[in-house]
């Protein structure tokens, strides 16, 4: 599973820093998946392989400009370019009444149907072809939401022991369950592949998290999770003397709750943009990183436009 980040700037883009964005997808696979999609956002893809024909789901957090501003242009891109297959897009109802909106008064036609799930109305996980969708709802100045992406299509391999404890003789009927039939034995008996074909390794999940102030929120959703990225907007120094946090997180907030969660690898993104890379600079990007690790042992990154992250089958993220 691999994570390229597009944006992770809090509000408004620097000029090393673009807002929210991130891809999802499979290892190498064409097919992917954006989560939300700032202003800017498709001039970060031009510089990467993604392709918008392969864009096969949008997910937004929230209403925030620097989640979605971008959507508009993305959208009329990918139909200038010709993709014809339609899109879907979880997000807040208010996205949808949004994209109305700009196509009503900005004559924008689209060469492609958009299938639109509020997020809302979510009861059951949305099956998407690469992964399953789950999400939670956050605590932030409008509606946001954290969004869990669980692995599907994971390697299966014959249970030998089952099979042989159906009476099922090896032959070219084991070739027939391998390849995913159902099969009829000369008893009458069914057999159905799913129940004789097990998982090689443990599906893989990645938690990712809108602006939220209160990370504990997403306890049920990071049950079982490999990865949570989440918004580290300040550190408690920056809150303290701004006397509010705008309803966003500190560093030392999301590292306390992703040590709680016993999380193997947590990526900080959505920084503000008073935090500068010079390291002599108050404050520095630096003192995210110093807060966040002074409360969590685990794997810690702090995110970069273009930063490709990828999970191992085991578990392990890596930059």
């Amino acid at each position: 599973m691999e994570i390229l980040f597009l944006g992770i700037s809090a509000g408004v883009p620097t000029k090393a820093r673009n807002v929210s964005a991130l891809a999802v997808r499979k290892r190498s696979a064409k097919a992917w998946y954006l989560v939300d999609c700032g202003e800017g956002t498709q001039q970060q893809i031009l510089r990467t392989p993604l392709s918008l024909n392969r864009l096969e789901a949008i997910v937004i957090t929230h209403v925030h400009g620097d989640h979605c501003f971008g959507l508009p242009g993305l959208l009329s891109s990918a139909s200038m370019t010709g993709r014809e297959r339609p899109l879907t897009i979880v997000a807040p109802a208010r996205i949808r009444a949004f994209l109305e909106a700009i196509q009503a008064t900005s004559g924008l036609h689209l060469t492609f149907a958009i299938e639109f799930i509020a997020v809302e109305d979510l009861v059951e996980p949305v099956v998407l072809p690469d992964f399953a969708l789950e999400a939670a709802a956050l605590s932030h100045g409008v509606a946001s939401y954290g969004y869990a992406f669980t692995e599907r299509g994971v390697e299966r391999k014959l249970d030998i022991a089952g099979l042989e404890a159906a009476g099922v003789t090896r032959g070219p009927l084991w070739g027939r369950i391998t390849k995913g039939e159902d099969v009829t034995l000369d008893d009458g008996l069914l057999v159905r592949s799913d129940d004789y074909l097990l998982p090689q390794r443990r599906a893989r999940k990645l938690v990712v998290g809108g602006d939220n102030d209160t990370p504990a929120l997403l306890d049920a959703l990071c049950t079982g999770a490999d990865v949570l990225v989440h918004e580290a907007t300040y550190t408690r120094a920056v809150v303290e003397r701004l006397g509010t946090d705008n309803q966003h997180s500190t560093a030392a907030a999301v590292a306390r709750f992703a040590q709680h969660k016993a999380l193997a690898n947590l990526v900080l993104t959505h920084f503000s943009p008073r935090y500068q890379y010079d390291r002599d600079a108050i404050p520095s990007i630096d003192d995210i990183e110093h807060e966040a690790r002074s409360h969590y042992r685990g794997n810690l990154f702090l995110a970069n436009d273009f930063d490709l992250y990828q999970l191992s089958h085991d578990g392990v993220l890596s930059r």
